[in-house]
Order: structure tokens, then C-alpha cells, then sequence
């Protein structure tokens, strides 16, 4: 493999202008001056990471109002700063509060000394005085590294095949695809790969981003007809990491030219990575050429975490914020929110804004006062219907079919797993649901469920899509789907 120079794809923020400056000014003509005095200045942090807009919020209960009131706006900024590809996320940002009591502390002070009231320089200004501050960063995105990615039955084999791929891109592992539901850690390997290969091979050209900014670029391109230009800039990369690929599900023309911007790569032996929220046989609307492509280098599933996973998450990322929770808070946490990473973090920043306010170490009973709310948001109802429908998608059968009397073994199976998800999944009864599936009396969902068992303790082989999958597999991809909601 050639090493090159590391030029991406994401359009420069800069020039000699002064972006942050230019930024909050945009801002404030979107929202207007009374609303960007009110809950911008001085409340917020604006950052530029690759194509993404992140706007930084004081704690979570702002968190919803912010991006129910802001959410339009804030994206037009992005876009008319980043361009097309432009994305806006909403985040707590915990130094807000730390610096805006460090502000009060100053001015107190400032207030207390007798000295002369000293001019305050207005910070959209100040870089116009210091040269240095004209240019902004070369990059602003903080990468995930997987030192930090914590590791367990879950998600192992991912981390294996993502250190592997990062010291020798390109010889092993070609193409690697990531699936898993969301905020199982697919982003974080991603970005991972990005910070070790760029750090044990700075020669190497290696570009990271979403599905959707290859397919805004690609518009983009098509507009301005400058399509050469936008293949000489993907094609001559030496590592592609491309998040969420399964945007491009049902995409047929940028399938097409992904198509040949893979073939392009993989036939100089150049490293390309995907994550995905399925399995590749599962983007029922992508092409069969590259469903086979996507299959033919390792594909790997990252799963829930379990407790102890969950259990050692809390515990590395409670001590990368300011405050004091108790060991059994940490353990409450763990044990509470199942379902992703996500909401553990959720779970954190509240108790964070909670301890931020009160000054308190967070006990158990306190840590359950606090997330009352929140644990109830996470709960994911689901019902048979929803079942019925994630089961029917999966082996492409009919509702009609599964209801039906007919005992084939392609119809046959899909209705058994449905009886047994019925079960451990909702609160209906055997009886309610033989009904549902065909008028079946209660002895049949018995039977079915029994049956389901002894497949998953046999580990069983099972037909998805023309491919052979064990039992537990099948019933942990439709688990995700139903508790993704």
C-alpha cells in the first residue's frame, strides 16, 4: 500500500476568517437577538467536527427543550457553514456550568477590589487581536480511541477485528462490516480504527464519514459536474470508514457508484470498514453485488452489553465527570438501564446536573429520585403486533401465512419464534396468543415455545435469506429490532 497525503473530504472551516465569531453571529441571526441572548450566550458551546455541528447544553433538562426549539435553525447554520453534508446534535456539555461559576467567582472579585472597573474584551472580538486565534484548528472532532472502548462477551470479536484492521490496514479482514442495534459501540470501533491507524500511520490517507455525507458529496458532485473530482477524491484513499451504511438501503443510483468506489479500493488492497444497524443480509433493498461484497471480508455483531459489561461502562465513565456518586449508584445504574450505552450516559449526565446543583454525593435512594423519569422513558413497550411484524420482515413471509393453517417449514418456524417472543416479551397469555396467530388454543403455544428452547439449547440451525443462521442469533437480531423499537 502507497502512503499518502491525509487529505479528507469535509470542507474546510476557515480561511483567515474568524469561524467561531462568524458562527455565534450566524446563530444569532437564525434565532434572532432576544432568543440568542437568552439561551445561547454565555449557555451553550459551539463545535465544528467534521460535518457536524455540535451545540453544548448546560445539563439534560435542557437538553429536550433545545432540540425541540432549535433543532430547524441550527441546522441551517450547518449547512451554510460545513455545506450539504451538514449534521446538528445536541449535547450535555459539563464544563458550561464549571466556567459560568468561575465567571461569577471573577466578577465577584473584580466587584470586591478596589482598583479601577477593568474593560472586559468581548470574546467575539479578542481573536481579531491575537493573530493566532484567526486560524481555526485543523480539526475540532475529539476521536474515540479503543483503549477506552470496554470490552465483554458482547462485543470481543468487533474489538479483535478493529485492532487487527488498525495495525495492518488492508491485509486482513477486507472489507470489515460492524452491525448491531444502537449504541451497542458500532461509532466507537469506527472511530477507534480512525485514531490508532492514524496514529501508526500518519502517511496513510484515511477518511471517516456517514453514508449520508457520501451521498450528499455525490449529489453535490452531480449538481456542480464535478464528478471526476469527487472520484479521484474517494477512490484514492487508503482506508474508507463509513458509518451507518445502511442508509444507503433502497438508494439504488449511490449504491451504484459506492459500488464501484469499493470495487476501486478492494482491488488495491486498500482497508475499508462499514457499521450497520443489520446484518448485510437484511438491507433487503440493497444489491444482491454488494450484499455478497460486504460479506465476503468478516462481519461482526455487537450485542447488548450484559451487566458486567454494563457494570465496568459506568464505572470508566464516572470518572470523567465531576461528580461524587457512591459505588452502589454506579452499580443502581448498571443494573437499571439495559438496553444500550446511550442510556447509561443519559443516566450519568443527569446525575451529574443533580450533583452539580446540590453539591451532594449521590446516594442510591437519591440516584433513583433522579431517574425516575428517565428510566421510565427508556422502557420499550412491545406488543405482538410489533413482533408479528419484525418476524414477517426477517423470513419475508406474509401476516396472512403466519396466521394461516398451513404446516410448511418456511411458515411453519417464523410462527414458533413468534409464539415464543410473544411470551417472554409481553404480558399475554397462551390463549391470547393462539389467538392472535390463527385461532391456535394455548396447547400450541406450549408446544411452540418448548420448541424454541430446545433449539436454542441444541443451537440449531435455522433458513434466513437463502443463509444458514443459529437459532440464538435469529432470536437476537429480532430482540434488537423489537426493543430499538
Amino acid at each position: 500500500m502507497q502512503p499518502k497525503a491525509n487529505n479528507h473530504p469535509y470542507p474546510s472551516q476557515g480561511g483567515n476568517s474568524d469561524w467561531r465569531a462568524a458562527l455565534k453571529d450566524a446563530v444569532k441571526r437564525q434565532v434572532g437577538d432576544r432568543n440568542y441572548q437568552l439561551w445561547f450566550a454565555g449557555k451553550t458551546t459551539l463545535n465544528v467536527e467534521h460535518d457536524e455541528l455540535v451545540v453544548g447544553v448546560a445539563s439534560p433538562f435542557l437538553l429536550n427543550w433545545m432540540q425541540k426549539q432549535f433543532r430547524s435553525p441550527m441546522f441551517d447554520v450547518a449547512k451554510s457553514h460545513i455545506g450539504p453534508s451538514a449534521r446538528v446534535s445536541f449535547q450535555v456539555d459539563s464544563t458550561i456550568a464549571l466556567k459560568r461559576e468561575k465567571k461569577q467567582r471573577q466578577e465577584n472579585r473584580e466587584t470586591a477590589s478596589t482598583d479601577p472597573e477593568p474593560s472586559t474584551p468581548d470574546p467575539s472580538t479578542s481573536a481579531t487581536h491575537n493573530p493566532a486565534l484567526t486560524q481555526p484548528p485543523p480539526s475540532r472532532r475529539r476521536f474515540l480511541k479503543l483503549n477506552d472502548f470496554i470490552s465483554g462477551r458482547c462485543n470481543e470479536l468487533a474489538l479483535m477485528a478493529s485492532r487487527q484492521v488498525s495495525d495492518a490496514p488492508g491485509s486482513r479482514y477486507n472489507p470489515l462490516f460492524l452491525h448491531g442495534g444502537v449504541g451497542t459501540g458500532k461509532t466507537h470501533l469506527l472511530e477507534g480504527i480512525y485514531s490508532r491507524t492514524r496514529e501508526q500511520f500518519p502517511s496513510l490517507n484515511v477518511v471517516f464519514l456517514t453514508s449520508e455525507a457520501f451521498t450528499n458529496y455525490f449529489t453535490q458532485a452531480l449538481r456542480d459536474r464535478t464528478l471526476p473530482s469527487f472520484r479521484q477524491r474517494f477512490r484514492n484513499v487508503d482506508v474508507l470508514l463509513v458509518d451507518d451504511i445502511d442508509f444507503l438501503d433502497g438508494k439504488r443510483v449511490i449504491q451504484e457508484e459506492f459500488l464501484h468506489t469499493f470495487k476501486q479500493l478492494a482491488s488495491h488492497n486498500r482497508q475499508i470498514v462499514m457499521t450497520s444497524n443489520k446484518h448485510p443480509r437484511l438491507l433487503n433493498k440493497l444489491s444482491d453485488e454488494l450484499t455478497t461484497r460486504f460479506l465476503s471480508g468478516m462481519v461482526c455483531r455487537l450485542e447488548s452489553p450484559d451487566l458486567e459489561t454494563r457494570q465496568r461502562i459506568v464505572e470508566h465513565k464516572a470518572t470523567l465527570i465531576p461528580a461524587d456518586l457512591s459505588p452502589e449508584t454506579l452499580t443502581y445504574v448498571a443494573q437499571r438501564f439495559k438496553n444500550n450505552v446511550r442510556e447509561l450516559e443519559g443516566a450519568l449526565n443527569s446525575l451529574l446536573a443533580y450533583h452539580t446543583m446540590t453539591k451532594r454525593r449521590i446516594s442510591v435512594s437519591a440516584a433513583r429520585e433522579v431517574l425516575t423519569d428517565l428510566e421510565r422513558d427508556c422502557i420499550r413497550i412491545v406488543k405482538i403486533a410489533d413482533i408479528e411484524k419484525a418476524v414477517c420482515h426477517l423470513f419475508g413471509v406474509k401476516k396472512d401465512e403466519l396466521r394461516s393453517s398451513t404446516r410448511a417449514r418456511r411458515v411453519s418456524q417464523p410462527r414458533m419464534l413468534a409464539m415464543y417472543l410473544a411470551r417472554k416479551h409481553t404480558q399475554a397469555a397462551y390463549s391470547e396468543i393462539g389467538d392472535y396467530f390463527g385461532g391456535r388454543n394455548h396447547s400450541t403455544v406450549v408446544s411452540a415455545e418448548k420448541k424454541v428452547r430446545g433449539w436454542l439449547e441444541d443451537q440449531t440451525m435455522i433458513t434466513v435469506a437463502t443463509q444458514d443462521w443459529y437459532m440464538a442469533d435469529v432470536i437476537g437480531t429480532l430482540e434488537q429490532q423489537l426493543l430499538a423499537g
